[in-house]
């Protein structure tokens, strides 16, 4: 590398699921991940999950800097900033963070009070009527 010249950056999406035993509920991550993929803006989406399935948070934090990421942005798939989200998701990106101290990992907001939430609930209400 030329002295003075910096990196591209390269950001990634970890996103981060509950997990369930049920492989078709955490199916549901991966198509999201695939879709989130096919849209061009982040070419590294990694699905990870808390608990229950594989990769757990730090593995998939991980896959995404051996991808290359420079920078990570752990994306809850969760609906409120309960105690997952603001605990376990916050002490995996602080571990995530000792670990690589070159790569930025930032926490993203969960869902839940996005406007857009409104619209696909009621989608799903009107489906059912």
């Amino acid at each position: 590398m030329i002295r003075g010249m910096s990196t591209p950056h390269r950001i990634a999406l970890l996103l981060i699921a509950h997990g369930s035993r049920r492989a078709e509920a955490n199916a549901d991550l991966s198509h999201v991940a695939d879709e989130l993929r096919d849209r061009g803006r982040y070419p590294i989406v990694q699905v990870s999950f808390l608990e229950l399935a594989e990769p757990n948070i730090e593995a998939g934090g991980v896959l995404c800097v051996d991808a290359g990421a420079t920078d990570v942005i752990l994306l809850p798939y969760f609906l409120s900033p309960g105690k997952h989200v603001v605990e376990d998701l916050t002490a995996a990106r602080d571990r995530l963070s000792e670990r690589f101290p070159v790569v930025r990992f930032m926490l993203a907001e969960p869902l839940g009070r996005h406007p857009l939430i409104l619209d696909v609930l009621e989608q799903r209400a009107r489906e059912v009527e």
